[in-house]
């Protein structure tokens, strides 16, 4: 018999160590071929015990039986089932079709495993120590495992096929030699992605990504030191949602989203290095809740252009570094005042949002807060998205303050007499959202001009035909710039009487044109 002649056998090859025909025989019966010593410590794929040739294969028996191995004994399944082995050399499974189940546990590699474009059904590495999984384009139909897994060398699942799962549970990713622990460009998974308490070291590339179901790195610690970024997915679709949340410490590991038992330690998603979500689709939700993020100040949270019905900014305040929203697409933006950066480093430019769902105290001023922090430089746009918003949700009294604020932001860019003319506006009727201060005025105005003008010396114009002395109604005439009371002309006023009228005449001007402004914006908002 030629190994790799492409003839199958029914018996066990000459030149197999022991070991590696009790492996053969575990394969054509399906069963566990388990070699563990008993001892936790020796039995530790990713510690210091040494594995000696009673425990090892080599890589090319292995692929054999994967490739072309032989026949299952009659009833059974052939499977390779394998617990703490070591496999020496390469495992190069590169374009080859795999048929049987492949599932190993707490096993060692020697070398990297290369299954490039390579086709399984299902295939799990659980609690293994690789040197480095190269799978590009790799296709399966079922899930892919790599839960608890130890990679010194990275990951590289770009244009891989995933047909239901893709499992990175608490794996360890440190990164290769471009700096990236995980390459899953243009990545597809049929289901659910899950990753909790992945812990990545280097960038974690999702270029282009797509997600069938959810994508959870609920727990995860990512950690790039080395460049910007330290999650890299922009045009990253999921379906449902992806979650950047907590994950309680447990045997099971709890990261369904249910509230951990009491005493269960809880692990939060933390990133030390930028995040990068721009033009991202999520069907369900974006969940920040209590994620933690350290950043460099040339370091962002960026989620550009993202369009998902939530987003849940629910994580601690980045103590440096900036968070963009700009041109994001939003239906419920739920959020604590606590989670915002403050001024310079929020930028909302073109940010659309329909409702908002405060959790915590998140009183007006806060949110203004917000507006003016998303705002160095004055823009109208995130005021009136935010006046938008409360309105349609019943609070215009909020509204008309917030419209207030953003006023008040845009008198400081006017010049010297626009600015003049600005704060008249304010204390006088507020730029006409509190109209009713202009009554006020009106009437402590014409309060004193009717006083002032009681005392006044009032020859009539024309002897003859004049209409008795009212200096309340004399008053009222000049101060209405438009109704005509039949006093103002009839009565001539010498010395201060007369610039106390001009001047009576011109603050009713200014009354009726701010008044004026108000009703419109009124009207224009109604």
């Amino acid at each position: 018999m030629t190994e790799g002649a492409g003839i199958r056998v029914d018996y066990v090859p000459d030149g197999l160590t022991a070991t590696e025909a009790g492996m053969w025989q575990a394969f054509r019966n399906g069963s566990d071929y388990d070699l563990r010593d008993g001892d936790p410590a020796v039995d530790d794929p990713h510690g210091e015990g040494t594995w000696g040739p009673e425990r090892s294969v080599r890589a090319r028996i292995v692929a054999w039986l994967l490739l072309d191995g032989p026949p299952a004994l009659a009833g059974r399944v052939s499977s390779l089932k394998l617990t703490g082995i070591l496999i020496t050399d390469t495992l190069d499974l590169a374009g080859g079709t795999v048929v049987p189940y492949v599932e190993l546990n707490g096993c060692r590699f020697e070398k990297e495993v290369l299954l490039p474009e390579a086709r399984f059904t299902t295939v799990r590495f659980v609690d293994c120590s690789v040197p480095r999984l190269e799978a590009a384009r790799v296709h399966t139909e079922g899930d892919l495992h790599l839960a608890r897994c130890r990679f010194q060398g990275g990951v590289r699942l770009t244009d891989a096929h995933i047909g239901t799962d893709l499992m990175l549970n608490q794996a360890v990713v440190h990164r290769d030699r471009r700096g990236r622990s995980i390459s899953a460009d243009g990545l597809t998974v049929g289901q659910d992605l899950q990753a909790d308490m992945l812990e990545s070291h280097g960038e974690l590339s999702m270029r282009g990504a797509k997600v069938g179901v959810s994508l959870s790195l609920r727990g995860a610690r990512l950690t790039n030191p080395y460049t910007r970024l330290a999650l890299n997915a922009p045009q990253l679709t999921v379906e449902r949602t992806l979650y950047l949340t907590p994950a309680g410490v447990g045997n099971p590991l709890q990261s369904s989203g249910i509230t951990p038992a009491r005493g269960t330690r809880v692990q939060r998603f933390e990133c030390r290095g930028g995040i990068r979500l721009d033009d991202g689709r999520f069907g369900d939700a974006v969940d920040l809740d209590r994620a933690h993020f350290v950043l460099d100040d040339d370091q962002e949270l960026s989620l550009r252009r993202v369009q998902t019905p939530e987003l849940r900014f629910l994580g601690d305040r980045p103590g440096r570094g900036k968070v963009i929203l700009s041109g994001a697409r939003i239906v419920n933006l739920v959020d604590r005042w606590t989670s915002w950066p403050g001024l310079g480093d929020l930028h909302m430019g073109g940010f659309a949002y329909e409702n908002l769902v405060p959790q915590d105290a998140f009183p007006l001023a806060r949110r203004l807060e917000w507006v003016a922090a998303a705002t160095a430089e004055y823009n109208p746009e995130p005021y009136e998205r935010l006046a938008a918003v409360l309105r349609n949700s019943g609070e215009d009294e909020d509204a008309r303050e917030v419209l207030l604020a953003k006023q008040r932001r845009r008198r400081e860019t006017l010049p010297l007499a626009a600015k003049l003319w600005g704060y008249v506006q304010d204390w006088t009727v507020a730029y006409g959202y509190r109209p009713g201060r202009a009554a006020v005025w009106m009437a402590v105005l014409w309060a004193a001009a009717s006083i002032a003008f009681s005392h006044a010396s009032h020859p009539p114009v024309n002897k003859d035909g004049h209409p008795a002395w009212n200096p309340s109604l004399f008053a009222l005439d000049l101060l209405l710039p438009v109704i005509d009371l039949g006093q103002a002309g009839q009565w001539r006023l010498n010395g201060a009487w007369q610039w106390l009228s001009t001047a009576v005449i011109l603050l009713g001007w200014i009354l009726a044109t701010t008044v004026a402004a108000g009703a419109t914006r009124l009207l224009r908002r109604s």
